[in-house]
């Protein structure tokens, strides 16, 4: 993450700056731009969405959505991967899908690019658990594995191909091992 020096703003002040490329979040007063994505992550993010959507959306259980903004608990963070229960999703009048999201996702899934501090993305992480999210992953496609944290037991690790990857009980049909993770990088 790129910190970009600033005064301190409020969260109201940072909302109605323009939007950079690549997305900026606000943390704690600060205003930190994402990196740039690279292939790896690009293509573990973009196979992650079709995944979980393809298994959670026909049915209305949940979404996935990829860089989206979800402003929440005093922060604008913006996971790799938010992932929301179907109710939880906000709509606008019409009954479409609204702009802003005010609330924390339920799964948040981060992929951890080489430039970006490790640090800086588990408390991202950890903040989404104490403000509602059930699970949150950090992928680290250069150690090829994958962190797990709960809402309300410790995190675990998954370093073996054969790995069943934890997801909510809410994605319970959706069935993905540390292997097939990381094969996606081959195909």
């Amino acid at each position: 993450m790129v910190q970009t020096p600033s005064k301190n703003l409020t969260l109201e002040e940072f909302l109605k700056l323009p939007e950079t490329k690549p997305a900026s979040e606000y943390i704690d007063g600060q205003i930190i731009q994402k990196p740039m994505p690279q292939g790896e992550h690009s293509t573990i993010q973009g196979e992650l969405i079709i995944t979980i959507n393809g298994v959670t959306k026909p049915q209305k259980i949940a979404r996935a959505f990829p860089e989206l903004r979800c402003i929440f608990a005093g922060r604008a963070i913006v996971p790799d991967v938010a992932v929301f229960v179907w109710e939880r999703i906000p709509r606008n009048e019409n009954g479409g899908i609204a702009n802003i999201f005010a609330l924390a996702p339920d799964w948040i899934i981060e992929i951890l690019s080489p430039e970006q501090s490790q640090t800086k993305v588990i408390t991202k992480i950890l903040h989404s658990l104490k403000h509602g999210t059930q699970i949150g992953w950090l992928i680290d496609p250069s150690e090829k594995v994958v962190f797990v944290y709960f809402s309300n037991q410790p995190p675990e690790l998954f370093d073996k191909s054969e790995q069943l990857l934890p997801v909510p009980s809410f994605a319970s049909d959706l069935q993905l091992t540390l292997g097939n993770l990381f094969d996606w990088l081959l195909e």
